[in-house]
């Protein structure tokens, strides 16, 4: 066992690779559609799976592996009649994570995943700030008490409820990450562009250590969000996850094109982008990650790439998410209403 320090490893390595998918995994292992993977935490039985999870991404080469808790918030346990059990469900998430980071001899970060509430702060919606930095003070504290070594806010889309989870995140003295959601057209479902951002993130109190990007809709579409993040604020760490290829609707169910060697390329480019931090999302598996981590240790980081590049090795991207990669789209359309929110993985 060799402990890990999030910063340290930071400061000592170019790259640290990020794990992949939770959902696509965990679908494949009998999740459910409907059903809360957060509760396989608190069962003798199924957690085990979740220690699965994250040994099949250890071995797979991940330096970080983030806890089965995306939706372990209050609001998000309510659909699931599980509100009163907040601390009971994080907590034994960071616990089965650290179990397996602490069983191998390389040091492994264990990351507290924090989704959204799924709600939508006031006033166009209904859930009080005060509410919100509760909810995530809550998640936040029962994951640092299972052991976690940096909290990591991910698949946020609106400004104010990033706010509230990093500063309550802020408030337990771990190390925060934050990232958000670009899948509208290079925005996110509130309009936030990836400048806006950047722009915010280094405005806040209690910056969060390392910012970026994960989910949306597809590598190509990362890897663009990434330069605009980047070319914003060059000092970021910043973190890629994108999903594995584009999501392609078949025979009833959600399917990713992305291939090992897609992925490979994908995190070639990344790095070349700018991004310390780089793993997967929906639908990137173990081989995807192995693939990827092989990339990065033969890479020789390269010239920032220009999208034409981009889109040459992985794909098209939309015409706003061209713009924001050459640092234009800095204002956010306002967008209000309920919108989807998208589980990691």
């Amino acid at each position: 066992m060799a402990k890990a320090s999030f910063l340290e490893m930071l400061d000592k390595r170019p790259w640290l690779l990020a794990d992949g998918a939770t959902g696509t995994n965990f679908f494949d292992m009998g999740l459910q559609s409907g059903d809360a993977p957060e509760l396989w935490n608190i069962d003798a039985e199924l957690s085990k799976r979740v220690r699965t999870l994250h040994r099949k991404f250890i071995e797979s080469g991940s330096d970080i592996i983030l806890t089965n808790s995306f939706g372990g918030s209050h609001y998000r346990l309510m659909l699931h009649n599980a509100q009163d059990k907040v601390f009971e469900i994080n907590k034994a998430a960071g616990e089965l994570a650290r179990a397996e980071a602490d069983a191998v001899a390389r040091p492994v970060i264990v990351a507290g995943s924090i989704g959204p509430t799924g709600e939508i702060f006031q006033p166009v919606g209904e859930l009080a700030y005060e509410d919100g930095v509760k909810a995530f003070k809550a998640q936040a504290e029962a994951l640092k008490a299972g052991g976690v070594d940096v909290l990591w806010i991910e698949t946020l889309s609106a400004e104010d409820e990033l706010k509230a989870a990093v500063e309550a995140a802020s408030s337990t003295g771990l190390p925060v990450v934050t990232t958000m959601s670009f899948d509208t057209n290079g925005r996110t479902m509130m309009g936030i562009t990836p400048q806006n951002f950047a722009e915010l993130t280094a405005s806040l109190d209690n910056p969060p250590r390392a910012i970026g990007a994960n989910c949306g809709t597809g590598a190509s579409e990362l890897v663009a969000t990434i330069l605009g993040i980047t070319e914003t604020d060059e000092k970021a760490i910043v973190v890629a996850k994108g999903n594995c290829g584009i999501p392609e609707y078949k025979d009833g169910e959600i399917h990713y094109s992305g291939t090992p060697e897609l992925m490979a390329d994908y995190a070639r480019l990344a790095l070349d982008a700018g991004a310390r931090i780089i793993g997967g999302c929906c639908g990137t598996s173990y081989d995807h990650l192995r693939a990827m981590r092989d990339a990065l240790e033969t890479h020789i980081k390269g010239d920032r790439p220009t999208i034409e590049k981009v889109i040459e090795r992985l794909g098209e991207v939309s015409e706003l998410a061209k713009g924001c990669s050459h640092g234009h789209g800095h204002g956010a359309a306002k967008r209000e209403g309920r919108g989807r929110r998208r589980r990691r993985g």
